[in-house]
């Protein structure tokens, strides 16, 4: 399954008058990085960074000038998550936006069943809280002091790892446990009987590309040493 965690930066809160001014987003497949990532600062034509904003993520006017508008992005930004889930924390705000966007061009919006709420999820899983990303990074010993400022690209990495931990760490794709019978004692559960039955005596080759596996390298080395990505290791290119 190919999903996108993603994040906006705006010029205020209101979606029917305020503007997206940055959008960053990381690939995930099968709930695993690809080193794919979407990243653009927007120019929000004649609405300005209303202060509060501005002091959450620090991107000014002066920076927003020479931008390209959203309308010059819509192209690329549709292209990169087609077909994909759109991944957000507190997505009603981030989609509010982003279909705002869409209906200012006469594009359709995103439909609800393509969106996961990581906000709502961790409501779910912990429900005395707190939730915010800074606290889900805290609870999974995520380090994010770096996060001086917001900034959509960098949340978005680290929601993609909070994400991940929330849904069970890679851990929750290996399906192999044991239950207890009364009848018999421990046996093997269905899922691993059935994984292994289906298990391959030699790994297959990889399909990554020298390009690929360079770019999620990148990535890996910026989410930070802590991060959860370190203890799967690097893949390696396609020989």
């Amino acid at each position: 399954m190919r999903e996108i965690v993603f994040d906006t930066e705006t010029t205020g809160l209101d979606n029917k008058q305020d503007r997206v001014i940055e959008i960053g987003g990381i690939e995930l497949l099968n709930q695993f990085p690809t080193g794919r990532s979407f990243h653009v600062y927007i120019n929000p034509g004649d609405r300005q960074v209303h202060p509060d904003a501005l002091a959450v993520h620090g991107i000014t006017d002066a920076f927003l000038q020479d931008k390209p508008g959203f309308a010059d992005i819509v192209e690329d930004l549709l292209a990169f998550f087609d077909g994909a889930k759109w991944v957000a924390h507190n997505a009603t705000f981030d989609m509010g936006f982003i279909n705002a966007e869409f209906a200012r061009l006469d594009r359709p919006p995103v439909s609800p069943d393509m969106v996961i709420d990581t906000l709502a999820l961790a409501r779910r899983k912990h429900p005395m809280g707190p939730n915010s990303l800074d606290a889900l990074c805290r609870r999974y010993g995520i380090d994010n002091s770096h996060r001086t400022k917001h900034g959509a690209l960098l949340d978005s990495e680290l929601l993609a790892e909070v994400y991940i931990e929330m849904l069970g760490g890679r851990q929750a794709a290996f399906g192999l446990e044991q239950s207890r019978n009364t009848n018999s004692g421990l046996r093997r559960s269905a899922a691993s009987e059935e994984l292994a039955v289906s298990s391959r005596p030699k790994a297959l080759p990889t399909r990554l590309t020298g390009e690929e596996a360079e770019r999620h390298a990148a990535l890996i080395k910026r989410l930070g040493e802590k991060a959860l990505w370190h203890r799967y290791g690097v893949p390696k290119a396609e020989a």
